[in-house]
């Protein structure tokens, strides 16, 4: 059974994130993590040295998302489509993980960040499994950012999952709306993402967050995602700001107050020594 009707858990609201225009930055910002393969390939490098310099780029993104203050940012790490990927590929992505999530997590949670995990678990192997859940129990208290993981998770086969669970639980269907489903879904408790960033230049969700993010802004960009830089993430904020700007002077004008400024593509996001951090933390040499 799902641990999403706790009573931790707050009732929710599928546009909930209808309110954006109130708000300068994303409260929820998901990212797919693409392109790692393609990035390795360019360089003569075997695919699991793009998926090890991909793992690493989190650093950096999550580094810049708690400058700002984001509370909210999920990766699309490994979908239920990847298994069809070469087992040795697949094998190396689920070391990497498990060697990442033993090193990075007390760092996280000492800075207040709280691990969570999408997907379906029954699946993986045993360590990796572990290592999810050893990363979650230490991080659980925690409520600067939540940081979630989707591991083994495909937006479809959430879905059906939820109607699974629905149906196990013999609810009236009468009783069935959109809240209802919301809770029985692997995100239950926490906001539908505002913004959604695909790097590599694809342009569609591949089965991401496909309830979720009925609502939310996407950005596309042609940079893959080991060489997408916190640079490349304040342009995204920016797009996203010019886009509610208008509703959010509006409702500014309204209320008779001043919208805060907003995040400009000229004007870093972090401090000048965080900045470099965090740009050497995804620099990786070919």
């Amino acid at each position: 059974m799902m641990p999403t009707r706790s009573a931790e858990m707050h009732e929710h609201h599928p546009d909930a994130n209808a309110d954006n225009c109130n708000r300068t930055l994303p409260r929820h910002i998901a990212i797919v993590l693409d392109g790692n393969g393609r990035w390795a390939q360019r360089r003569g490098l075997s695919r699991t040295k793009g998926h090890e310099a991909g793992t690493e780029n989190i650093r950096a993104i999550v580094a810049a998302c708690l400058e700002l203050g984001i509370e909210y940012v999920t990766f699309y790490v490994f979908s239920t489509e990847n298994w069809r990927r070469p087992q040795d590929e697949v094998r190396g992505i689920y070391c990497i993980l498990i060697e990442r999530l033993a090193r990075e997590t007390e760092a996280l949670h000492r800075a207040g960040v709280r691990i969570k995990h999408i997907g379906n678990r029954a699946n993986l192997t045993p360590p990796v499994a572990h290592a999810i859940q050893a990363a979650i129990d230490r991080t659980r208290n925690n409520r600067r950012m939540t940081l979630t993981f989707a591991i083994n998770y495909g937006g479809r086969m959430e879905l059906v999952h939820a109607i699974r669970e629905i149906l196990r639980d013999g609810l009236d269907p009468a009783t069935v709306d959109e809240a209802v489903v919301a809770r029985y879904l692997y995100t239950a408790g926490m906001p539908d993402p505002d913004l959604i960033i695909r790097p590599s230049g694809e342009q569609r969700l591949s089965n991401f967050l496909l309830w979720q993010g009925a609502y939310a802004d996407l950005h596309f960009t042609p940079t893959l995602w080991p060489d997408f830089r916190p640079n490349d993430l304040r342009v995204a904020l920016a797009e996203f700001q010019r886009r509610h700007r208008v509703q959010t002077d509006r409702l500014a004008d309204d209320a008779g107050k001043n919208p805060a400024p907003p995040v400009s593509a000229d004007v870093p996001l972090l401090p000048p020594h965080l900045q470099r951090g965090a740009e050497t933390a995804t620099t990786q040499d070919g």
